[in-house]
């Protein structure tokens, strides 16, 4: 089977790729497992120093790894450099901290001695978007690598490109032969590997749709999974709030990565006293970003990753229009054979429209009105989804006490936007799923925490 890597920005094939048949997979795996065998009694110097050999590779092969995921998925120039970087931080990260994350814990009980260790588990399976083609995979293959185990990576068929890039820079980077490998293969595929003996455990960022598919195939074969799944992060803007500070915070969120973010604000809740002021500054900023060519260095957003996601978001739009929904900015799309949408803005969002309800995954932010902060928290908790939300106010021990107690969410911050840093632990609650990646929360994930008892 042939699979085809297009540009989002003209609609032309720019290489096509042959899957590879089920029995090349099982051999992938089966390589993987065998290096596994060894890589797990590897030192965590030998580990590190490969990590950040890792970390020096993508800063000096930056650029063009920018411009890969500009031809694959649309990401502007400036957004791909950051990836990068932000890739190399996370290898450096743990090749500085995973042993002392992973050390030994000494617990004193009636034995001569007793203890935690913390063990790899094997081969582990992620299985990645496109919307991130390198940071997704880092973030979790840092910490996979720096345990002790293996892995295989089923990367979205529009980014092959990117994840063979991955493979490569492992190889480069000296890791030995086999401890990363990338499948490439449809989604359809996946239930198998995971049936495979050899995968330990399962790692999955994508669609709510995705991560229940894959999490009850891993159940089914007993296999622990972790899972990043969709959000639609809330932002409260309160009657309090720098509204400068706030309206350029949300509106940096909503087009991180043209839109295409789990973790990006979706929708804005604000108290009605200051709603008109934020929303005109809010769309002052939202039009004054460039939308065009990814590889122009002047723009900011560029196309969705595939014309049939940006219609899909575009219908979501116009059934929010349709329900009540008032467009303020955007919301049609452009002449050509292209992925593009526009930065809009809708208002006069409610409760059971798709705006509210569900994931805008590309440029499209849902103003939400509010009668007090009370109303505020509990519209921003009436939502399926738990992985992000914000809270902008001048009060930073009120701010504090909303977003530590009051957002249901697996990240909330306080007069900035919601973002992943390796220090931090990343992850969700409800749909957005479970399980934490980053910080030593993530690294202890995929490992076996066992427990040693001497008499």
């Amino acid at each position: 089977m042939t699979i085809n890597s297009i540009n989002p920005l003209n609609g032309q094939v720019l290489k096509s790729y042959q899957a590879h048949t089920s029995v090349e997979v099982g051999t992938k795996i089966d390589q993987t497992h065998e290096a596994w065998k060894k890589w797990k009694q590897s030192s965590y110097t030998v580990r590190s120093n490969h990590l950040l050999a890792t970390a020096e590779i993508l800063r000096n092969r930056k650029e063009e790894l920018a411009i890969l995921m500009a031809l694959e998925m649309g990401k502007p120039l400036k957004g791909g450099r950051a990836e990068i970087e932000k890739c190399a931080d996370v290898c450096e990260y743990y090749a500085w901290h995973a042993e002392t994350f992973l050390q030994d814990e000494l617990i004193q009980t009636d034995a001569s001695k007793s203890y935690v260790s913390f063990q790899p588990l094997g081969v582990i399976l992620a299985v990645m978007p496109w919307n991130f083609p390198f940071w997704q995979v880092f973030r979790f293959l840092a910490p996979a690598l720096m345990a002790g185990n293996t892995a295989v990576l089923k990367h979205a068929s529009n980014v092959f490109g990117c994840a063979l890039e991955i493979e490569k820079i492992i190889k480069e980077a000296g890791f030995p032969d086999h401890v990363f490998q990338t499948l490439l293969i449809g989604s359809e595929q996946v239930d198998r590997v995971i049936e495979n003996p050899h995968i330990k455990a399962v790692t999955l960022t994508g669609s709510t749709e995705a991560g229940k598919k894959v999490a009850a195939k891993a159940a089914s074969v007993l296999k622990k999974s972790v899972l990043e799944l969709g959000g639609s992060d809330a932002y409260l803007i309160l009657q309090d709030a720098d509204l400068e500070l706030a309206a350029e915070s949300c509106v940096n969120s909503r087009l991180i990565n043209s839109g295409q973010s789990c973790i990006s604000a979706k929708r804005f809740i604000v108290v009605k006293s200051v709603e008109k002021q934020f929303t005109e500054l809010f769309k002052q900023k939202m039009a004054a970003k460039i939308m065009g060519d990814p590889l122009n260095e002047m723009s900011d957003i560029g196309p969705q990753a595939r014309i049939d996601l940006r219609d899909e978001l575009h219908q979501q739009v116009l059934k929010s229009i349709e329900m009540g929904a008032i467009c303020l900015l955007g919301g049609k799309i452009p002449d050509g054979v292209n992925a593009f949408y526009p930065p809009t803005i809708l208002t006069n969002v409610k409760k059971d429209m798709p705006a509210f309800d569900e994931e805008l995954f590309g440029p499209v932010a849902a103003i939400i009105s509010a009668e007090n902060e009370e109303e505020a928290v509990n519209l921003a908790n009436d939502s399926v989804f738990g992985l992000g939300a914000a809270v902008f106010t001048r009060n930073i021990q009120r701010g504090e006490e909303i977003a530590a107690k009051q957002l249901e969410a697996g990240s909330c911050f306080v007069n900035s936007f919601v973002r992943s840093d390796p220090r931090l632990p990343f992850g969700g609650i409800r749909q957005s799923g479970y399980g934490r990646e980053l910080s030593h929360y993530g690294i202890k994930e995929f490992v076996n925490v066992k427990t040693v008892f001497i008499k």
